[in-house]
């Protein structure tokens, strides 16, 4: 089944296209239709498999265009990560008004907080430097309607679960929520 066949929208199908996606892997396959009836997903893939296509194809679909609240939050275990994943989705969503940003820890507050008050559709955060913003008031939590809780199982193992249970304490109640991850320990 092609992309043009799971119901996404015209921009993230150009983005797609542009970046030479053919054939969604069988993870996307699995749970882009999922995600785009609304339901809520754990996901389990190897590293390389299409993950971050996976929840970010169908989310992208469906924020459409808005004034830039965060609406879509990504936890990522590590900084290399999260810019990683904060490329990719910026590139599928090169042909929308989309605002996206990576914060990790080890650089400075300064762009960190300027795009924060410019405004962004979607975060792509590890765990401590979203919690840093919080405490200072910079970052906001209550318009995500769309959570991702990406590689948990290595979340787990670097001793992120209290910090991931604070982030998720701030988040509406109300939000989708998707976790993926290359194995599902019993703790997750």
């Amino acid at each position: 089944m092609p992309f043009t066949k799971l119901g996404l929208s015209n921009p993230v199908l150009a983005g797609v296209k542009a970046m030479g996606y053919v054939e969604p892997t069988p993870i996307q396959l699995r749970a882009i239709p999922l995600i785009m009836a609304g339901q809520d997903v754990i996901g389990s893939a190897q590293t390389g498999t299409g993950k971050t296509a996976a929840f970010a194809l169908p989310i992208l679909s469906q924020l459409g265009q808005h004034p830039p609240h965060t609406r879509m939050l990504v936890l990522e275990p590590t900084r290399e990560l999260a810019a990683q994943v904060e490329t990719a989705i910026h590139d599928f969503a090169r042909f929308s008004s989309l605002r996206t940003m990576v914060m990790f820890g080890g650089v400075g507050y300064g762009k960190q907080r300027e795009s924060l008050k410019n405004g962004v559709d979607i975060i792509v955060a590890t765990p401590g430097r979203l919690l840093d913003h919080m405490q200072q008031g910079t970052c906001r939590l209550d318009h995500v309607r769309f959570l991702v809780l990406d590689e948990a199982d290595r979340m787990l193992d670097m001793g992120f679960l209290p910090d991931v249970r604070r982030i998720l304490d701030r988040c509406p109640r109300d939000r989708h929520t998707s976790l993926f991850s290359a194995t599902i320990p019993p703790e997750i």
